[in-house]
């Protein structure tokens, strides 16, 4: 009877131990393999050189990137891999697991330094400066005080020569994708802009320009309204040219993409209030071109504004498809937009 409990007893701590190693293996595993959460924002860790698995494994569970430093140790330990740590800059998440972290710190998968940014066509300087802070690189106030009262050595381009005194660099911000340093400041940036438009804006263009009796500042500005107002190529050399007879014959512009950037908002068609509305951007009720750019235009813009394809319109407007209707006469325009704006 004696000897039956102890067998009784033995299966049942051997039952027990079999059932405890098995949870302890279990979460071993699910600490190697399974990341603590889903969590993918990027959590810089630094390995300084000298430093050796214990202060790792501490400084890797500090930041919640591990579950556990004894099984992270004993897992290095088992891989032989604590030796070759290397020393740097790394870009971390809770959604990579250890097995993962101890590849990366081991060939030295340092973060980058740089980081890419993408400026999209017709973005004012606000959104720019908007979607700058959102990605955490600086903020968007920092951003704008320093695009409405540039320093002197960001004038100093010679495509900047014909801007008004108090002009902000608003039109110049050339929108295309960058590489940019992690820490760069809000100069560096502005100036890689800047040194973007510099390169995109050839020799022959400002010749040509200059030939037509217009300055650079004067086709951004026409540029950056004909950017906001239609969106295929195409239609942007008509509509140049189309803006370009009305300011010759001294008519207004009619832009409604001036009342969009005055109001800040976007209808399918303003009313004859908002088109009255005083501000100096204002083509509706002001001649000529309006005080700057209303936004920062592409390359294709601008060329249109440079090289306008001729054509018999005056008026036209733009449907939701993108679509742009062209019109000979204001009573033809009329119909269109009750046909297409209603």
């Amino acid at each position: 009877m004696h000897r039956q409990k102890i067998v009784i007893v033995t299966v049942i701590l051997i039952v027990f131990l079999f059932i405890v190693g098995g949870a302890v293996f279990s979460y071993f595993l699910r600490s190697i393999y399974i990341p603590i959460s889903k969590d993918t924002s990027q959590i810089e860790f630094v390995i300084t050189k000298g430093e050796g698995v214990n202060k790792i494994s501490g400084n890797l569970k500090e930041e919640d990137l591990i579950r556990n430093r004894f099984i992270f140790e004993t897992y290095v330990y088992l891989l032989g891999a604590g030796a070759k740590f290397q020393a740097g800059e790394y870009d971390l998440s809770q959604n990579t697991s250890m097995k993962e972290i101890v590849r990366v710190l081991t060939r030295g998968e340092i973060a980058s330094r740089e980081r890419t940014i993408k400026i999209i066509e017709g973005w004012r300087a606000q959104e720019i400066g908007e979607y700058l802070e959102k990605e955490g690189i600086i903020s968007q106030k920092e951003f704008l005080a320093e695009i409405r009262n540039p320093k002197l050595e960001i004038r100093n381009y010679l495509f900047l020569k014909d801007l008004p005194k108090r002009a902000s660099l608003e039109g110049f911000l050339f929108p295309d994708t960058y590489r940019i340093y992690k820490d760069a400041g809000v100069e560096n940036i502005i100036g890689k802009m800047l040194d973007n438009f510099d390169k995109k804006l050839t020799f022959q263009m400002r010749g040509d320009i200059a030939s037509q009796g217009r300055t650079i500042f004067e086709v951004v500005t026409l540029a950056s309204i004909i950017e906001k107002e239609v969106s295929k190529d195409e239609d942007r050399y008509l509509v140049a040219d189309i803006f370009l007879r009305r300011l010759k014959s001294g008519k207004p512009l009619e832009s409604c993409a001036t009342i969009n950037y005055i109001l800040g908002i976007h209808k399918r068609q303003y009313s004859f209030e908002d088109t009255r509305v005083a501000s100096p951007y204002n083509t509706y009720i002001n001649k000529g071109l309006p005080l700057g750019p209303i936004s920062n235009p592409g390359l294709s813009a601008i060329k249109a504004a440079i090289y306008p394809k001729e054509n018999d319109y005056w008026y036209f407007l733009s449907k939701e498809d993108g679509e742009t209707v062209f019109s000979y006469t204001i009573e033809e325009h009329n119909r269109n937009k009750a046909k297409y704006l209603r």
